[in-house]
């Protein structure tokens, strides 16, 4: 087999313990944007966010119970729009989190934002309640564009977000959507430049993907939305891995991009598999009890699952024991996304077998996988392109 130059490690390698993370959705948006498939939610009576807050400290009490005392290595507020919560309630569902598990000094917490100047106008509260890391969704660099994205900010107020939060925060991110409709290679290469000059640390840079029950999957359905094709898309996605390496940011997984050691504490936790608890309505959530391991998911509708909350003292409306089989597909899935591949000795411990040396013959032979060393294997750049077919080709 190949065997790629170098393993990728660094401030943040892999070593075996992926972390236990906890994942706060709030579910409340402005406006829903035309592309989104979020649980997402606009309510045009003002949220109570006190009744809210309240339920998140009762289900993180609950999360607390089934998960047993740990170590808390990352904090995730994601949604919705989390920026529409006041400070004061994000202080709140931080100290319940505090209550629960040990929370040390100084780990990653992150919050979701967008760049309105309403909301940034809280990020010094933010920051006063324990937030670290921002990550906003800008989405684009050109107002026509996030007109036709639904966004609810122009450039300038993005420009404008994105410079407080740098002088706020130690840490920032902002997300943007390529192939977009009648996007040229050209025009996002240009502003791809401009986002690297203003990113602080990490840069998360997501192709457009047409989802059912969106308004866009109507208008595309009837041929009204048209994105670029195949080929297009993946000379994109090669221009972005181009320039993103060639400044310093580049990937480390499929869509993300960080300067060495600035990569995302708690999402690494997902590709690499670690366990996380999902607090709020539409939360998913992975958990290790007693040496097995459990999937959750809560309410999506967020009336129900607070008034669950209230009954039941949490929300959860799934739960479902993972077989081994189960979890090494779970974990295939999540670490061939990474660009420090997949941890085969955890893979074979999960699956109770070796991959298909058929099978990896022939993904290796077209230049899609390749070893780090003896115990991880990768999707190569090409193989990225099609992370879909490769997982489920060694899946089988």
């Amino acid at each position: 087999m190949r065997r790629a130059a170098n393993d990728g490690g660094g401030v943040n390698r892999d070593d075996g313990t992926p972390g236990f993370g906890i994942y706060l959705h709030w579910p409340f948006c402005a406006a829903k944007c035309p592309y989104c498939d979020f649980n997402s939610h606009v309510r045009h009576q003002e949220v109570d966010q006190s009744a809210y807050s309240a339920a998140f400290a009762r289900e993180i009490a609950h999360m607390r119970q089934m998960s047993g005392p740990r170590e808390v290595t990352s904090i995730f507020i994601g949604g919705g729009t989390p920026s529409l919560m006041q400070p004061e309630t994000v202080g709140t569902l931080l100290e319940a989190v505090a209550q629960a598990w040990h929370v040390p000094d100084g780990i990653e917490i992150t919050m979701e934002a967008n760049p309105s100047s309403v909301e940034a106008a809280r990020f010094h509260g933010y920051r006063a309640a324990g937030v670290n890391r921002l990550s906003m969704g800008v989405q684009a660099l050109n107002d026509a564009d996030l007109k036709k994205l639904g966004r609810l900010h122009d450039v300038a107020g993005a420009l404008e977000a994105i410079g407080l939060a740098r002088q706020i925060f130690p840490r920032m991110s902002f997300d943007l959507i390529y192939a977009r409709p009648g996007q040229s290679s050209a025009a996002w290469e240009a502003e791809l430049e401009q986002a690297i000059g203003l990113a602080a640390d990490h840069l998360s840079l997501y192709q457009l993907t047409i989802e059912e029950g969106t308004p866009f999957f109507g208008l595309h359905t009837a041929g009204k939305l048209i994105v670029p094709d195949g080929e297009a898309s993946a000379e994109l996605y090669e221009v972005t891995q181009a320039i993103t390496a060639a400044h310093g940011l580049p990937a480390y997984e499929i869509s993300n991009h960080a300067r060495p050691g600035a990569e995302s504490r708690h999402n690494l936790t997902y590709w690499r598999y670690g366990d996380y608890a999902g607090i709020g309505p539409g939360a998913h959530g992975r958990l290790t009890i007693a040496g097995r391991k459990i999937a959750t998911a809560t309410l999506r509708h967020p009336e129900s699952w607070l008034a669950q909350v209230g009954e039941q003292g949490h929300g959860i409306d799934e739960e479902e024991w993972l077989d081994s089989a189960t979890q090494a597909d779970e974990l295939l899935l999540m670490g061939l996304r990474l660009t420090e591949g997949l941890d085969l000795a955890r893979w074979r411990a999960l699956a109770g077998r070796e991959l298909d040396t058929d099978r990896v013959a022939f993904l290796d032979n077209l230049g899609l996988i390749e070893g780090l060393g003896p115990n991880r294997l990768r999707c190569t750049p090409r193989g990225m392109l099609v992370l879909d077919a490769v997982v489920a080709d060694l899946a089988f």
